[in-house]
């Protein structure tokens, strides 16, 4: 297991920002400053503007849908490229709105999200994460456009919290790049810390409305039980994770030798 590292970015108007370098592969580990993944950069303002710049981010992976992009268009350092990867395109339900308008209606919330139905709303979440379509074709095309030679600078991927979405790309690339599960799922837990706090205002709100605000935690965070959906999602449809890569994506093994080339170094550790 890869000793703690603090692979943060503390910046204000950007939550949940930090990079995967550093991680422990089975051939070394992840380059520093060449990955990271966020939330949205929609408020990323002032003083965290130019510290975004020096991290030389030169493209980002916008994985929102496309309402979402239109209504809080990332704000960026000028030459940013920025790719949109639509992963929910195909989804027929959208949970996170859905619970926005319920947070109205107490009744209506609990009898929506109680006795468990938070935590299975949010697995099968996950599970269309790995398998729909359109999930498919924005993975893939993440992936390709990360090997792809002609791209330069650091990159980083991110939906609107940076937990979901972002998690299962961040999950899925350190599986493929070697990193052990332990990690993996260490680094994807780490939302929780990182993003949390800064929906208090969020969950301070419902509860000046009479909501149960146990009932929305299972939505706002991660946990291991989500994860595990992906997984055996991916396991149970394609075999393993590298299957999931080869039959959902379409990854040759020398895609995934170039991915393994650009992002894991030698470590200088014997």
């Amino acid at each position: 297991m890869t000793a703690p590292i603090d692979r943060r970015v503390a910046l204000r108007s950007a939550p949940n920002l930090r990079e995967l370098g550093g991680l422990t592969t089975t051939a070394g580990v992840i380059r520093p400053g060449v990955i990271y993944r966020s939330a949205t950069l929609a408020r990323l303002q002032g003083d965290d503007l130019a510290a975004f710049a020096g991290l030389g981010i030169a493209t980002v992976y916008d994985l929102r849908t496309a309402a979402e992009r239109a209504a809080s268009p990332d704000r960026l350092p000028a030459g940013v490229s920025v790719l949109g990867l639509d992963v929910l395109a195909d989804s027929t339900a959208d949970v996170a709105a859905s619970v926005g308008q319920l947070v109205t209606d107490p009744g209506a919330l609990a009898a929506t999200l109680g006795e468990g139905r938070a935590e299975a709303l949010m697995q099968d979440s996950y599970r269309n994460i790995v398998s729909l379509p359109s999930a498919l074709a924005a993975y893939r095309a993440f992936y390709l456009d990360l090997i792809d030679p002609s791209r330069t600078g650091a990159a980083l991927f991110h939906c609107t919290t940076g937990k979901d979405r972002t998690g299962w790309a961040a999950a899925s690339l350190l599986l493929l790049l070697g990193v052990a599960e332990e990690d993996v799922r260490a680094d994807y837990l780490e939302t929780n810390a990182d993003l949390l706090p800064t929906l208090q205002p969020i969950l301070d709100a419902a509860a000046a409305k009479g909501v149960d605000t146990a009932l929305l935690l299972p939505m706002l965070g991660v946990r291991d039980e989500y994860l595990d959906a992906a997984l055996d999602e991916a396991r149970t449809r394609f075999g393993s994770i590298e299957g999931y890569a080869r039959d959902g994506l379409g990854l040759t093994p020398e895609h995934l030798q170039t991915l393994q080339d650009r992002f894991v170094e030698a470590s200088s550790h014997v």
